[in-house]
Formats: structure tokens, C-alpha cells, sequence
């Protein structure tokens, strides 16, 4: 099989996976917001590039992959231990943005910026 033909091979499954997979935002708005605003920030950005259509297909699928450890209820330091627990979503999370920030356009940016100014309301 010719490298051209391995390559439009891989581009279909990344695609299929990411049009079969959906974030639950009511799961995921649920956990940010027991998990506190630090976590958020990078977690909404994960999603907005997620959501967002011009982003690569392999951006997008590390984006679903973090954002679905994030969700799982087993990871490496359960998020149920107290300040510890979401201590390796956040380093998970952050990594895997500074990864592909070239990506994080100021507007991607902006949305998870308004998404998490709605989610956690600064209170005066």
C-alpha cells in the first residue's frame, strides 16, 4: 500500500472518530465547576478547539482524547481526594493545549473566555 493511500486511510478514521464522539457539556460543566475555575479555563479551550470546525482533525482528536480523561471517573489520582484529585486533569490538559497552541486562535480563545466567564460568574 502506497504512503498516499496509508495517509487518506488515517485521515478517515480520525474523521469518522471525531464525528461519532460527543462531549457532554452538562457532564463536563458539572465536574469544571466542582473542579474550580483553574481547571476550567484549559478544559474550555480543549472544547472550543474541539468545536471548532477549521481546526486540524488531529488537533481536534487530541482535544476529544484529553477532554475524555478529564470526564473519566478512574484516571490517575481520582478527582474525589480533595485539591489533589484534579491536580493530573489540569497537567494533562495544559500539556496537551501547549501542544497545539499555534491552533488556539484569538477567537477559539475569546469563546472559551466568554463560556467560562458564564459558567463562573466573577462576583464583585
Amino acid at each position: 500500500m502506497g504512503q498516499a493511500s496509508s495517509h487518506a486511510s488515517q485521515t478517515t478514521v480520525e474523521a469518522t472518530v471525531i464525528d461519532s464522539e460527543l462531549v457532554d457539556e452538562s457532564l463536563l460543566k458539572r465536574l469544571l465547576v466542582r473542579a474550580g475555575r483553574s481547571l476550567a479555563s484549559p478544559a474550555l479551550e480543549a472544547l472550543e478547539l474541539l468545536l471548532d470546525p477549521g481546526t486540524p482533525s488531529p488537533v481536534r482528536l487530541t482535544m476529544l482524547a484529553a477532554l475524555s480523561y478529564l470526564l473519566m471517573p478512574a484516571d490517575l489520582i481520582p478527582d474525589i481526594l480533595p485539591a489533589a484529585g484534579f491536580s493530573d486533569d489540569l497537567v494533562a490538559l495544559t500539556a496537551v493545549i501547549g501542544v497545539w497552541r499555534n491552533h488556539l486562535t484569538p477567537t477559539i480563545q475569546a469563546r472559551a473566555q466568554r463560556r467560562l466567564d458564564q459558567w463562573f460568574p466573577l462576583t464583585r
